[in-house]
């Protein structure tokens, strides 16, 4: 009975650990987000690519079959990625708030 007891102990703290660790990195990837220096909302492709330079990569665009689906066009650089609807920026969102983040799986391009 008392190994059962351990086990249950161990794997409430274990859980315990595992969610303050997920509230840490949550909080990291909101203070790296606020504070990089990225395209902010309602810029356009022209005024990105003169300040922030090229990106790295342009993905594929999403979207535009339909006047109610505007295309989505995203633009990777080295610690964000630019979200474009149609040629104005919606959001900026950073990669990674550190080197060693772990989240989930990219988007594999089909």
């Amino acid at each position: 009975m008392n190994a059962r007891l351990l086990a249950s102990v161990g794997a409430l703290l274990a859980l315990a650990s595992f969610s303050a660790a997920a509230d840490t990195l949550l909080v990291d990837r909101v203070r790296a987000e606020r504070s990089m220096s990225a395209p902010r909302r309602g810029m356009t492709m022209s005024q990105v690519e003169r300040t922030f330079g090229a990106p790295s990569e342009k993905l594929t665009p999403a979207g535009g079959d339909a006047p109610r689906h505007p295309t989505i066009n995203r633009w990777v650089y080295p610690s964000y990625i630019v979200y474009f609807e149609r040629d104005h920026v919606i959001n900026s969102v950073a990669q990674r708030a550190t080197p060693t983040e772990i989240g989930p799986k990219a988007v594999q391009q089909q």
